[in-house]
């Protein structure tokens, strides 16, 4: 549970990081890519711990498939809720299908 919840960190910032600069388009790349860096170099002080900390837990596969169910949640309500965006039936229909790959990566086969 502790490698989950440094991921949902990690990936906040992250998101912050990669996509947050686009409510600011009107500022210098230059600018956007400086702090960027800045917000993403936080990211690693959760990531690396969690990954090491999930490594006991589970296998790298499915410490990549956990961050990116983490990642489609954060996304989806920063997208929504900072940017502004609208959620689209066929993003549904998407997630569903990931999900479906996080069963078929995490069933005892």
């Amino acid at each position: 549970m502790k490698a989950i919840i440094l991921l949902t960190i990690s990936n906040i910032f992250m998101t912050f990081a990669w996509y947050g600069h686009l409510k600011y388009r009107n500022s210098p790349l230059w600018i956007a890519v400086l702090v960027s860096w800045l917000i993403a170099s936080m990211e690693y002080c959760f990531q690396v711990p969690a990954n090491r900390i999930g490594s006991y837990q589970f296998t790298t596969a499915q410490l990549k498939t956990i961050q990116e169910v983490i990642t489609l949640v954060i996304f989806t309500i920063f997208s929504i809720f900072y940017l502004k965006e609208g959620f689209k039936w066929n993003y549904l229909v998407g997630f569903l299908l990931i999900i479906a790959a996080v069963f078929v990566i995490f069933r005892k086969w």
